[in-house]
């Protein structure tokens, strides 16, 4: 472990003295590449460091004891050698972790599709507390939602919602989320005041660039059409809504929601790139010997991933066994510890798999 990190330590300091290099400080796109490559190894360089300078120290109190034959100064040094220990441990335990292999896709913004499954309206209803629930943590997180197509029933409820969020690491907080989502409450609806379970499916995709998924002119087929309001009112007099069909796969995208076809079929290409390279990284994963070995749970989306049980105040991740009493400030967007919990445990399952 040693070796390589003297090794990326050697890389920063390479990039740092790049960056101050006229030539490359003189093209914009140069410049960019030095100090994107320093800052992905910038946490790990930190970290390093702070262990050197942990255990130098370590080793100057060692040569202090030998000296020392004071009881009481011999007690301090032993206690700070204690505690400098345990902070050489921890650092040790991070750089592990920081040295882990990482997600390509983690750095990029996410596709996010929600839909009502079992349980008719209340089904999706739930959805759309699910959407609002991720808008308002990405908000909390001041990343950019953009609405791409949105199926809304009669009462407000979300038959299926596709929505990109803009952030820095979005796929790394959000790609868990994937799943089945399981509610269990008394709906509006409901006179008799019985408990209801119904489930809403979520799918978190890496937003794909035109570079991770080449399309050619001739996979794709355009075909555009009148968009209605929600209940089949407001009926578009102009034809603006488009469906985009990707002729190999087969896979279908339309949108309506935005009057211009022109940026309709922007954003039905974004969500079928996005799909596009899921169905890709799927496939290449199911040639493996261990389907998603690095994923929290089997990944499936017909896995019901949570529990969402508004009666007790409760919210279950049945992937790692987690139940937090704190329903109403999740469902306001206070998802980081739950997402923190997620991130831990798929750390520590890569550590072993690794060791």
């Amino acid at each position: 472990m040693f070796d390589k990190l003297i090794d990326i330590e050697s890389r920063y300091d390479e990039l740092t003295g790049l960056l101050s290099d006229p030539e490359v400080i003189a093209s914009p796109e140069e410049f960019r590449k030095c100090a994107k490559a320093q800052a992905a190894i910038g946490d790990i360089v930190e970290a390093f460091r702070a262990y050197k300078d942990v255990e130098g120290q370590l080793d100057d109190l060692k040569e202090m004891l030998k000296e020392e034959s004071e009881p009481e100064m011999r007690d301090m040094i032993v206690a700070e050698q204690s505690k400098l220990g345990e902070a050489l441990e921890g650092l040790s335990a991070r750089l592990k972790v920081l040295l882990l292999p990482k997600d390509p896709h983690d750095e990029k913004n996410v596709i996010v599709e929600v839909r009502g499954g079992t349980g008719g309206e209340e089904a999706a209803l739930f959805a759309g507390d699910l959407f609002r629930m991720y808008t308002r943590y990405a908000e909390m997180k001041r990343w950019r939602v953009e609405v791409l197509s949105a199926n809304y029933t009669d009462i407000g409820g979300i038959k299926e919602v596709v929505f990109l969020i803009e952030g820095q690491g979005a796929y790394s907080r959000l790609k868990f989320e994937s799943g089945v989502h399981r509610v269990q409450r008394i709906p509006a609806t409901e006179s008799g005041g019985r408990i209801h379970t119904s489930a809403a499916t979520v799918a978190v995709l890496p937003e794909a660039e035109e570079v991770d998924v080449e399309i050619g002119p001739n996979d794709v087929r355009v075909d555009i059409f009148c968009s209605s309001g929600p209940g089949g009112q407001s009926v578009n007099t102009t034809q603006s809504a488009v469906r985009v069909t990707h002729v190999p796969t087969g896979l279908v995208v339309s949108c309506q929601d935005e009057k211009s076809q022109h940026k309709n079929k922007d954003k039905a290409m974004k969500v079928l790139r996005a799909r596009l390279l899921e169905k890709m990284q799927a496939e290449a994963q199911g040639e493996m010997a261990q389907v998603r070995k690095n994923q929290v749970g089997s990944g499936d989306r017909s896995e019901r991933i949570r529990t969402y049980n508004f009666p007790q105040g409760r919210v279950s991740d049945h992937r790692i066994g987690l139940t937090l009493h704190k329903i109403d400030s999740i469902m306001l967007g206070d998802l980081d510890e739950v997402i923190e919990a997620l991130i831990t445990t798929h750390q520590a399952e890569l550590l072993k798999a690794s060791s």
